[in-house]
Protein backbone atom coordinates (compact mmCIF):
# COMPACT_ATOMS: atom_id res chain seq x y z
CA UNK A 1 0.00 0.00 0.00
CA UNK A 2 1.38 3.40 -0.95
CA UNK A 3 2.07 6.06 1.67
CA UNK A 4 -0.68 8.14 0.14
CA UNK A 5 -3.27 5.42 0.68
CA UNK A 6 -2.20 5.13 4.33
CA UNK A 7 -3.21 8.73 4.96
CA UNK A 8 -6.53 9.33 6.77
CA UNK A 9 -9.40 9.47 4.30
CA UNK A 10 -11.83 12.40 4.43
CA UNK A 11 -14.93 12.02 2.25
CA UNK A 12 -16.85 15.22 1.47
CA UNK A 13 -20.32 14.87 -0.01
CA UNK A 14 -21.37 18.01 -1.88
CA UNK A 15 -19.40 20.62 -3.80
CA UNK A 16 -21.22 23.74 -2.62
CA UNK A 17 -20.04 26.53 -0.31
CA UNK A 18 -19.56 24.26 2.70
CA UNK A 19 -17.95 21.34 0.92
CA UNK A 20 -15.42 23.52 -0.90
CA UNK A 21 -14.58 25.34 2.35
CA UNK A 22 -13.65 21.99 3.94
CA UNK A 23 -11.60 20.91 0.93
CA UNK A 24 -9.64 24.15 0.66
CA UNK A 25 -8.93 24.27 4.40
CA UNK A 26 -7.44 20.77 4.20
CA UNK A 27 -5.32 21.48 1.12
CA UNK A 28 -2.02 21.13 3.02
CA UNK A 29 -3.21 18.64 5.62
CA UNK A 30 -1.82 15.07 5.80
CA UNK A 31 -5.05 13.57 4.50
CA UNK A 32 -6.49 12.32 1.24
CA UNK A 33 -9.83 13.80 0.24
CA UNK A 34 -12.60 12.41 -1.94
CA UNK A 35 -15.31 14.80 -3.10
CA UNK A 36 -18.58 13.11 -4.07
CA UNK A 37 -20.84 15.41 -6.10
CA UNK A 38 -23.83 14.61 -8.30
CA UNK A 39 -22.83 17.36 -10.74
CA UNK A 40 -19.47 17.98 -12.37
CA UNK A 41 -19.59 21.65 -11.43
CA UNK A 42 -20.06 23.96 -8.48
CA UNK A 43 -23.01 26.36 -8.77
CA UNK A 44 -22.95 29.88 -7.34
CA UNK A 45 -26.60 29.80 -6.31
CA UNK A 46 -26.96 33.46 -5.24
CA UNK A 47 -26.83 34.46 -8.90
CA UNK A 48 -28.98 31.72 -10.42
CA UNK A 49 -31.88 34.14 -10.76
CA UNK A 50 -29.73 36.18 -13.17
CA UNK A 51 -29.45 33.09 -15.37
CA UNK A 52 -33.21 32.54 -15.10
CA UNK A 53 -33.93 36.09 -16.28
CA UNK A 54 -31.39 36.21 -19.12
CA UNK A 55 -28.79 38.37 -17.37
CA UNK A 56 -25.95 35.85 -17.19
CA UNK A 57 -24.79 32.75 -18.99
CA UNK A 58 -24.99 29.53 -16.95
CA UNK A 59 -21.23 29.14 -17.32
CA UNK A 60 -20.72 32.44 -15.51
CA UNK A 61 -22.05 30.99 -12.25
CA UNK A 62 -20.63 27.46 -12.47
CA UNK A 63 -17.11 26.13 -11.99
CA UNK A 64 -15.69 22.77 -13.11
CA UNK A 65 -14.93 20.91 -9.89
CA UNK A 66 -12.03 18.92 -11.32
CA UNK A 67 -10.34 22.28 -11.84
CA UNK A 68 -9.70 22.31 -8.09
CA UNK A 69 -7.06 19.60 -8.59
CA UNK A 70 -4.84 22.05 -10.44
CA UNK A 71 -3.84 23.47 -7.07
CA UNK A 72 -4.80 20.65 -4.72
CA UNK A 73 -3.20 17.27 -5.35
CA UNK A 74 -4.66 15.52 -2.29
CA UNK A 75 -8.14 15.75 -3.81
CA UNK A 76 -10.07 13.15 -5.82
CA UNK A 77 -13.37 14.15 -7.46
CA UNK A 78 -16.12 11.56 -7.97
CA UNK A 79 -19.17 12.42 -10.07
CA UNK A 80 -21.71 10.21 -8.32
CA UNK A 81 -24.69 10.09 -5.93
CA UNK A 82 -24.50 9.02 -2.31
CA UNK A 83 -27.29 6.54 -1.60
CA UNK A 84 -26.35 4.91 1.70
CA UNK A 85 -24.09 5.05 4.76
CA UNK A 86 -22.90 2.07 6.82
CA UNK A 87 -21.92 3.75 10.06
CA UNK A 88 -20.56 0.59 11.69
CA UNK A 89 -18.30 -0.28 8.76
CA UNK A 90 -17.58 3.43 8.14
CA UNK A 91 -18.31 3.17 4.44
CA UNK A 92 -20.60 4.94 2.01
CA UNK A 93 -22.39 3.39 -0.94
CA UNK A 94 -22.76 5.25 -4.23
CA UNK A 95 -25.44 4.87 -6.89
CA UNK A 96 -23.07 2.76 -8.98
CA UNK A 97 -22.76 0.34 -5.98
CA UNK A 98 -19.18 1.45 -5.29
CA UNK A 99 -18.24 1.25 -1.60
CA UNK A 100 -15.90 3.90 -0.21
CA UNK A 101 -14.42 3.68 3.28
CA UNK A 102 -13.85 6.82 5.31
CA UNK A 103 -12.13 7.97 8.46
CA UNK A 104 -14.11 11.19 8.50
CA UNK A 105 -17.28 11.98 6.56
CA UNK A 106 -18.58 15.48 5.84
CA UNK A 107 -22.15 15.84 4.58
CA UNK A 108 -22.50 19.12 2.71
CA UNK A 109 -24.90 18.06 -0.02
CA UNK A 110 -27.27 20.99 0.38
CA UNK A 111 -31.01 20.92 -0.08
CA UNK A 112 -33.59 21.18 -2.83
CA UNK A 113 -36.87 22.97 -3.51
CA UNK A 114 -39.56 22.37 -0.89
CA UNK A 115 -43.13 22.71 -2.16
CA UNK A 116 -44.55 21.94 1.31
CA UNK A 117 -47.02 19.46 -0.23
CA UNK A 118 -48.91 22.35 -1.83
CA UNK A 119 -51.39 20.87 -4.34
CA UNK A 120 -50.18 21.35 -7.91
CA UNK A 121 -46.96 23.11 -6.96
CA UNK A 122 -44.57 20.35 -7.99
CA UNK A 123 -46.35 19.91 -11.32
CA UNK A 124 -47.00 23.54 -12.23
CA UNK A 125 -44.39 25.71 -10.48
CA UNK A 126 -40.72 26.12 -11.34
CA UNK A 127 -38.15 25.86 -8.56
CA UNK A 128 -34.80 27.60 -8.87
CA UNK A 129 -32.17 25.74 -6.90
CA UNK A 130 -30.06 24.35 -9.76
CA UNK A 131 -28.69 25.47 -13.09
CA UNK A 132 -31.10 23.27 -15.04
CA UNK A 133 -34.07 24.73 -13.15
CA UNK A 134 -32.91 28.28 -13.87
CA UNK A 135 -32.60 27.47 -17.57
CA UNK A 136 -36.12 26.01 -17.63
CA UNK A 137 -37.47 29.27 -16.21
CA UNK A 138 -35.54 31.30 -18.76
CA UNK A 139 -36.76 29.21 -21.67
CA UNK A 140 -40.38 29.25 -20.50
CA UNK A 141 -40.19 33.01 -20.05
CA UNK A 142 -39.10 33.64 -23.62
CA UNK A 143 -41.42 31.02 -25.08
CA UNK A 144 -44.29 32.87 -23.49
CA UNK A 145 -42.99 36.26 -24.67
CA UNK A 146 -42.73 35.00 -28.25
CA UNK A 147 -46.25 33.62 -28.03
CA UNK A 148 -47.61 36.94 -26.75
CA UNK A 149 -45.84 38.86 -29.51
CA UNK A 150 -47.14 36.52 -32.21
CA UNK A 151 -50.76 36.62 -31.03
CA UNK A 152 -51.27 40.17 -29.66
CA UNK A 153 -54.94 40.23 -30.65
CA UNK A 154 -55.96 37.12 -28.72
CA UNK A 155 -53.27 36.87 -26.05
CA UNK A 156 -53.58 38.69 -22.73
CA UNK A 157 -49.83 39.02 -22.24
CA UNK A 158 -47.49 37.42 -19.76
CA UNK A 159 -48.34 37.00 -16.10
CA UNK A 160 -45.52 35.86 -13.80
CA UNK A 161 -46.15 34.98 -10.14
CA UNK A 162 -43.18 34.71 -7.78
CA UNK A 163 -44.03 32.70 -4.66
CA UNK A 164 -41.96 33.77 -1.67
CA UNK A 165 -40.90 37.21 -0.48
CA UNK A 166 -37.44 36.36 0.80
CA UNK A 167 -34.20 37.48 -0.80
CA UNK A 168 -34.54 35.11 -3.77
CA UNK A 169 -38.14 36.12 -4.49
CA UNK A 170 -37.34 39.82 -4.28
CA UNK A 171 -34.31 39.44 -6.55
CA UNK A 172 -36.24 37.39 -9.12
CA UNK A 173 -39.07 39.94 -9.22
CA UNK A 174 -36.65 42.84 -9.47
CA UNK A 175 -34.70 41.22 -12.30
CA UNK A 176 -37.91 40.47 -14.20
CA UNK A 177 -39.02 44.09 -13.78
CA UNK A 178 -35.63 45.29 -15.03
CA UNK A 179 -35.91 43.00 -18.05
CA UNK A 180 -39.42 44.22 -18.83
CA UNK A 181 -38.71 47.92 -18.40
CA UNK A 182 -35.34 48.26 -20.07
CA UNK A 183 -34.97 45.31 -22.39
CA UNK A 184 -38.28 44.27 -23.85
CA UNK A 185 -40.06 47.46 -24.92
CA UNK A 186 -38.01 47.95 -28.12
CA UNK A 187 -37.70 44.21 -28.78
CA UNK A 188 -41.41 43.43 -28.33
CA UNK A 189 -43.41 46.44 -29.49
CA UNK A 190 -46.42 44.11 -29.84
CA UNK A 191 -46.55 43.66 -26.05
CA UNK A 192 -47.78 46.63 -24.08
CA UNK A 193 -46.04 47.33 -20.78
CA UNK A 194 -49.02 46.42 -18.65
CA UNK A 195 -49.33 43.10 -20.48
CA UNK A 196 -46.18 41.82 -18.71
CA UNK A 197 -47.29 41.56 -15.11
CA UNK A 198 -45.16 40.46 -12.16
CA UNK A 199 -46.69 39.58 -8.78
CA UNK A 200 -44.92 38.54 -5.57
CA UNK A 201 -46.96 36.38 -3.18
CA UNK A 202 -45.79 36.27 0.43
CA UNK A 203 -47.51 34.47 3.30
CA UNK A 204 -46.23 37.00 5.83
CA UNK A 205 -47.07 40.68 5.88
CA UNK A 206 -43.50 41.79 5.04
CA UNK A 207 -40.87 41.07 2.45
CA UNK A 208 -37.33 40.11 3.49
CA UNK A 209 -38.32 38.86 6.93
CA UNK A 210 -34.73 38.59 8.18
CA UNK A 211 -33.92 42.23 7.43
CA UNK A 212 -34.48 45.38 9.49
CA UNK A 213 -38.00 46.87 9.07
CA UNK A 214 -36.63 49.97 7.33
CA UNK A 215 -34.97 47.79 4.69
CA UNK A 216 -38.14 45.76 4.22
CA UNK A 217 -40.10 48.94 3.59
CA UNK A 218 -37.48 50.18 1.13
CA UNK A 219 -37.57 46.89 -0.81
CA UNK A 220 -41.37 46.93 -1.03
CA UNK A 221 -41.36 50.56 -2.15
CA UNK A 222 -38.75 49.92 -4.85
CA UNK A 223 -40.56 46.88 -6.21
CA UNK A 224 -43.83 48.77 -6.41
CA UNK A 225 -42.02 51.66 -8.11
CA UNK A 226 -40.85 49.15 -10.73
CA UNK A 227 -44.40 47.98 -11.34
CA UNK A 228 -44.26 44.77 -9.32
CA UNK A 229 -47.51 43.87 -7.56
CA UNK A 230 -47.23 42.62 -3.97
CA UNK A 231 -49.82 40.28 -2.47
CA UNK A 232 -48.89 39.96 1.20
CA UNK A 233 -50.52 38.16 4.09
CA UNK A 234 -51.77 35.06 2.27
CA UNK A 235 -50.08 31.79 1.41
CA UNK A 236 -50.53 29.55 -1.60
CA UNK A 237 -53.35 27.00 -1.35
CA UNK A 238 -52.93 25.54 -4.84
CA UNK A 239 -50.90 26.03 -8.00
CA UNK A 240 -52.86 25.45 -11.20
CA UNK A 241 -51.47 25.32 -14.76
CA UNK A 242 -52.66 28.88 -15.38
CA UNK A 243 -53.17 30.35 -11.90
CA UNK A 244 -52.13 30.51 -8.28
CA UNK A 245 -54.91 30.17 -5.71
CA UNK A 246 -54.22 31.79 -2.33
CA UNK A 247 -55.40 30.88 1.15
CA UNK A 248 -57.57 34.01 1.24
CA UNK A 249 -59.46 32.82 -1.85
CA UNK A 250 -57.72 35.11 -4.34
CA UNK A 251 -56.99 33.57 -7.73
CA UNK A 252 -54.07 35.14 -9.61
CA UNK A 253 -53.63 34.33 -13.30
CA UNK A 254 -50.15 32.91 -13.90
CA UNK A 255 -48.51 31.91 -17.15
CA UNK A 256 -45.31 31.21 -15.24
CA UNK A 257 -45.04 30.46 -11.52
CA UNK A 258 -41.59 30.70 -9.90
CA UNK A 259 -41.35 28.98 -6.51
CA UNK A 260 -38.87 30.54 -4.09
CA UNK A 261 -40.75 29.88 -0.85
CA UNK A 262 -38.46 27.37 0.80
CA UNK A 263 -36.06 24.45 0.62
CA UNK A 264 -35.80 21.00 2.17
CA UNK A 265 -33.48 17.96 2.26
CA UNK A 266 -33.13 15.63 -0.71
CA UNK A 267 -35.31 12.50 -0.33
CA UNK A 268 -32.30 10.15 -0.17
CA UNK A 269 -31.25 11.63 3.19
CA UNK A 270 -34.06 9.56 4.73
CA UNK A 271 -32.00 6.42 4.05
CA UNK A 272 -28.79 7.59 5.73
CA UNK A 273 -29.75 6.65 9.32
CA UNK A 274 -29.10 10.10 10.77
CA UNK A 275 -30.86 12.06 13.52
CA UNK A 276 -33.05 14.84 12.16
CA UNK A 277 -34.55 18.04 13.48
CA UNK A 278 -37.50 20.16 12.45
CA UNK A 279 -37.75 20.46 8.70
CA UNK A 280 -35.67 17.34 8.15
CA UNK A 281 -32.27 18.95 8.68
CA UNK A 282 -29.53 16.74 10.16
CA UNK A 283 -29.03 17.27 13.89
CA UNK A 284 -25.46 18.29 14.74
CA UNK A 285 -23.73 19.37 17.92
CA UNK A 286 -21.87 22.63 18.54
CA UNK A 287 -18.74 21.17 16.89
CA UNK A 288 -20.84 20.18 13.82
CA UNK A 289 -20.51 16.43 14.40
CA UNK A 290 -23.73 14.57 13.79
CA UNK A 291 -25.34 13.60 17.08
CA UNK A 292 -24.40 10.02 17.95
CA UNK A 293 -22.15 9.65 14.90
CA UNK A 294 -18.53 10.44 15.85
CA UNK A 295 -16.36 11.41 12.91
CA UNK A 296 -19.39 12.28 10.78
CA UNK A 297 -20.02 16.00 10.24
CA UNK A 298 -22.81 17.93 8.53
CA UNK A 299 -22.66 21.57 7.44
CA UNK A 300 -24.56 24.14 5.42
CA UNK A 301 -28.23 24.02 4.53
CA UNK A 302 -28.57 20.32 5.35
CA UNK A 303 -27.44 20.73 8.98
CA UNK A 304 -29.06 22.30 12.01
CA UNK A 305 -26.98 23.33 15.01
CA UNK A 306 -28.42 23.69 18.52
CA UNK A 307 -28.51 27.49 18.15
CA UNK A 308 -29.87 27.30 14.56
CA UNK A 309 -28.05 29.05 11.73
CA UNK A 310 -29.67 30.56 8.62
CA UNK A 311 -29.44 28.69 5.32
CA UNK A 312 -27.02 31.11 3.73
CA UNK A 313 -23.52 30.96 2.25
CA UNK A 314 -21.61 32.30 5.26
CA UNK A 315 -22.78 29.69 7.79
CA UNK A 316 -21.82 26.99 5.27
CA UNK A 317 -18.37 28.50 4.61
CA UNK A 318 -17.56 29.13 8.26
CA UNK A 319 -18.94 25.71 9.16
CA UNK A 320 -16.73 24.07 6.56
CA UNK A 321 -13.64 25.83 7.89
CA UNK A 322 -14.48 24.76 11.44
CA UNK A 323 -15.03 21.16 10.39
CA UNK A 324 -11.58 21.14 8.76
CA UNK A 325 -10.05 22.39 12.01
CA UNK A 326 -11.94 19.75 14.00
CA UNK A 327 -10.84 16.96 11.69
CA UNK A 328 -7.22 18.03 12.20
CA UNK A 329 -7.84 18.16 15.95
CA UNK A 330 -9.17 14.60 15.96
CA UNK A 331 -6.19 13.39 13.92
CA UNK A 332 -3.83 14.99 16.43
CA UNK A 333 -5.70 13.65 19.46
CA UNK A 334 -7.08 17.03 20.51
CA UNK A 335 -10.64 17.94 21.45
CA UNK A 336 -12.93 19.44 18.86
CA UNK A 337 -14.18 23.01 19.23
CA UNK A 338 -17.61 24.53 18.62
CA UNK A 339 -18.38 26.79 15.70
CA UNK A 340 -18.45 30.44 16.71
CA UNK A 341 -20.45 31.89 13.85
CA UNK A 342 -19.76 35.48 12.89
CA UNK A 343 -22.70 37.06 11.11
CA UNK A 344 -21.16 39.25 8.42
CA UNK A 345 -24.58 40.46 7.27
CA UNK A 346 -27.03 39.90 4.46
CA UNK A 347 -27.97 41.69 1.27
CA UNK A 348 -30.36 41.57 -1.67
CA UNK A 349 -30.48 43.44 -4.97
CA UNK A 350 -33.75 44.82 -6.31
CA UNK A 351 -32.68 46.44 -9.56
CA UNK A 352 -30.50 49.15 -11.04
CA UNK A 353 -29.19 51.39 -8.25
CA UNK A 354 -31.45 49.61 -5.77
CA UNK A 355 -30.40 47.08 -3.15
CA UNK A 356 -30.48 46.52 0.60
CA UNK A 357 -27.59 45.44 2.80
CA UNK A 358 -27.02 44.83 6.49
CA UNK A 359 -23.31 44.63 7.26
CA UNK A 360 -21.92 43.71 10.67
CA UNK A 361 -19.17 46.10 11.70
CA UNK A 362 -16.02 44.54 13.20
CA UNK A 363 -15.36 44.86 16.93
CA UNK A 364 -18.63 46.66 17.74
CA UNK A 365 -20.86 44.07 15.98
CA UNK A 366 -23.25 46.91 15.15
CA UNK A 367 -25.26 46.70 11.94
CA UNK A 368 -24.58 49.12 9.10
CA UNK A 369 -27.71 49.40 6.97
CA UNK A 370 -27.35 50.50 3.36
CA UNK A 371 -29.82 51.07 0.55
CA UNK A 372 -29.90 52.33 -3.05
CA UNK A 373 -26.70 52.67 -5.11
CA UNK A 374 -24.20 52.19 -2.29
CA UNK A 375 -25.82 48.92 -1.24
CA UNK A 376 -25.82 47.84 -4.88
CA UNK A 377 -22.06 48.45 -5.18
CA UNK A 378 -21.40 46.49 -1.99
CA UNK A 379 -23.59 43.67 -3.27
CA UNK A 380 -21.73 43.65 -6.60
CA UNK A 381 -18.29 43.56 -4.95
CA UNK A 382 -19.20 40.75 -2.52
CA UNK A 383 -20.75 38.55 -5.20
CA UNK A 384 -17.97 39.04 -7.72
CA UNK A 385 -15.25 38.25 -5.16
CA UNK A 386 -17.15 35.19 -3.94
CA UNK A 387 -17.09 33.52 -7.36
CA UNK A 388 -14.53 30.80 -8.06
CA UNK A 389 -11.99 31.50 -10.76
CA UNK A 390 -10.89 34.70 -12.55
CA UNK A 391 -12.83 33.95 -15.74
CA UNK A 392 -16.11 33.70 -13.87
CA UNK A 393 -15.40 36.96 -12.04
CA UNK A 394 -14.65 38.84 -15.25
CA UNK A 395 -17.58 37.51 -17.27
CA UNK A 396 -20.06 37.95 -14.42
CA UNK A 397 -18.89 41.49 -13.78
CA UNK A 398 -19.32 42.30 -17.48
CA UNK A 399 -22.80 40.76 -17.51
CA UNK A 400 -24.02 42.61 -14.43
CA UNK A 401 -22.56 45.95 -15.50
CA UNK A 402 -24.18 45.53 -18.91
CA UNK A 403 -27.54 44.79 -17.29
CA UNK A 404 -27.49 47.46 -14.59
CA UNK A 405 -24.71 49.96 -15.34
CA UNK A 406 -25.16 53.39 -16.89
CA UNK A 407 -25.64 53.81 -19.85
CA UNK A 408 -25.68 50.11 -20.83
CA UNK A 409 -28.97 49.39 -19.09
CA UNK A 410 -30.81 51.31 -21.81
CA UNK A 411 -29.91 48.69 -24.43
CA UNK A 412 -29.52 45.35 -22.63
CA UNK A 413 -29.64 42.21 -24.72
CA UNK A 414 -30.91 39.26 -22.70
CA UNK A 415 -29.28 35.86 -23.01
CA UNK A 416 -31.75 33.35 -24.45
CA UNK A 417 -31.80 29.68 -25.35
CA UNK A 418 -33.74 27.61 -27.84
CA UNK A 419 -37.32 28.79 -28.32
CA UNK A 420 -39.59 26.76 -30.60
CA UNK A 421 -41.26 28.51 -33.51
CA UNK A 422 -44.68 29.88 -32.62
CA UNK A 423 -47.26 29.05 -35.28
CA UNK A 424 -51.00 29.65 -35.33
CA UNK A 425 -53.16 26.62 -34.77
CA UNK A 426 -54.85 25.32 -37.90
CA UNK A 427 -58.62 25.85 -38.07
CA UNK A 428 -60.79 22.82 -37.68
CA UNK A 429 -62.11 21.47 -41.01
CA UNK A 430 -65.85 22.02 -41.55
CA UNK A 431 -68.07 19.16 -40.43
Amino acid sequence: MSARNELPHVVVVGGGFGGLAVIKALAKAPVRITLVERRVYNTFQPLLYQVATGGLNPGDVTYWLRGLRLKQKNLRVLHEHLVGIDHDARTIRLANDEQISFDHLVLANGVTVNFFDTPGAKENAFGMYSRSQALKIRDQLFIRLEHSAFTPETDDGLRVVVVGGGATGVEVAGALAELRTAGLAPAYPEIHGDAFEITVVQRGTDLLKGFHPSLREYAAKELRHRGVKLHLGAGVAEVQPDAVVLTDGTRIHADLTVWSAGVGPHPEVDDWDLPRRKGGRIAVGPDLQVEGRPGVFAIGDIAETPDWLPQLAQPAIQGGQQVARNILALLEGRATEPLHYYDKGTMAVIGRRAAVAEITLPVTSKKLRLTAGLAWLVWLFVHIMSLIGPRNRVTTLAGLVTRYGFPFHRRPIPIVGDVPTIRPSKPEPPA
